[in-house]
């Protein structure tokens, strides 16, 4: 397959599996667009293991094969076969975005690949943590590591992309704090289906869910922030549409509603793309 080939299975696999982030990567420029989809197929690929519900798939087993690709992805040269004695364990309960992680690094462009691939392996190291422990948060500082991990990191990653690709600087704990907004609408949205099939709460103790919503808001501000810096228009529009959207759906969880409409999301991409 030729890397224009890959790059549109690539593209492929980006829209089955999140239509929410293939609309505004499609808003970002060649190189860049190839980066960042390439990076979140990868990081979609770590994000299988860990949130795999597979009674054979354990915490443990979770936290080994993690660890062990966090660490293949700190090597220079990506081992594909490697990688696969790796996962082996799980290999038959993994969809094809996992399967697949070597293709989606093969498509990092020149000069992202450290970038990428470095937080794809902070990410693997911490989802491992997370999955020994339970996903057991406690404390603030529990869900603050636990945000960081999953999407915190994801900002700054983003942050590095700017800068590498088009020379755009930003604050990286404003890039924490966006990442961590767009996660804890997540968290509020997936509150109830967490904890009733997976057993996981990410409230700490003694938190209500209002306490839960002061988080999110203190947050997204800082996302708000955050896109300020951006004054180049394909990276502003990828950074706008997600905020917009987490903040649109912060607004109808503290009315009572489960999500936003079909016809609200398409109303705010319409809104973002004609700004």
């Amino acid at each position: 397959m030729s890397d224009k080939e890959l790059l549109k299975d690539a593209m492929r696999v980006l829209k089955e599996t999140s239509r929410t982030f293939y609309i505004p990567i499609t808003f970002l420029q060649k190189e860049l667009k190839t980066a960042v989809a390439t990076a979140y197929l990868m990081m979609r690929a770590i994000d299988e293991i860990e949130d795999s519900e597979h009674p054979l798939v354990t915490s443990d087993l979770k936290h080994t094969i993690l660890m062990e690709v966090s660490s293949l992805l700190k090597e220079l040269d990506f081992n594909e076969q490697k990688y696969f004695e790796i996962i082996k364990p799980v290999q038959e309960y993994m969809p094809e975005v996992t399967l697949r992680l070597a293709d989606w690094i093969a498509l990092l462009p020149t000069g992202s690949e450290k970038i990428v691939k470095d937080a794809t392996s902070e990410m693997a190291e911490g989802m491992g943590k997370w999955a020994k422990n339970d996903f057991r948060v406690r404390t603030k500082d529990d869900l603050d590591e636990y945000t960081y991990y999953v999407a915190g990191l994801v900002g700054v990653m983003l942050s590095e992309l700017w800068e590498w690709n088009a020379g755009v600087k930003t604050d990286r704990e404003l890039a924490i704090g966006y990442g961590r907004g767009l996660q804890l609408v997540n968290i509020l949205r997936n509150q109830e289906e967490d904890y009733r099939e997976r057993g996981v709460s990410f409230v700490p103790e003694g938190w209500t869910r209002n306490d839960l919503f002061l988080y999110a808001e203190e947050n997204l501000e800082k996302g708000d922030l955050y896109i300020k810096d951006i004054h180049k228009r394909s990276i502003l529009l990828f950074c706008r549409l997600p905020l917009a959207l987490a903040h649109k759906t912060l607004k109808s969880l503290k009315e009572g509603k489960e999500k936003m409409s079909r016809e609200e999301v398409e109303k705010t991409v319409e809104e973002i793309q004609a700004d």
